[in-house]
């Protein structure tokens, strides 16, 4: 499948489900951002005076699986639809996302 497909994530990060939400990127690997930056953002609400914040993928996956509900609707252009994924999808493209990050070396900016 090509990461350039627009992908929503569905999510809900509280127990009430009026906490339900989405948030939409022009791609999967955009996507995989956006989940990873909502545990960042969690992890500095929690670690306001931390500057730099480390973490591994288990604890990653702690949050993801703490989530009430998440998925992802892929655009597939050959279907003309939106395909879902699970968790369980979601936590390998995560994976594999942090890994090609971390091969990529430090940035700066």
């Amino acid at each position: 499948m090509g990461s350039s497909r627009h992908t929503i994530v569905l999510f809900q990060p509280y127990p009430n489900r009026s906490s339900r939400t989405y948030m939409e990127f022009d791609s999967v690997y955009q996507s995989m951002d956006g989940i990873c930056g909502l545990f960042e953002k969690r992890l500095k609400d929690s670690n306001p005076t931390v500057r730099n914040l480390t973490y591994d993928v288990s604890e990653l996956y702690e949050f993801i699986d703490a989530l009430p509900d998440l998925s992802a609707l892929i655009f597939d252009t050959d279907l003309q639809a939106y395909v879902p994924y699970d968790r369980s999808w979601i936590k390998l493209r995560v994976y594999q996302h942090l890994k090609k990050y971390a091969s990529q070396g430090p940035r700066s900016g």
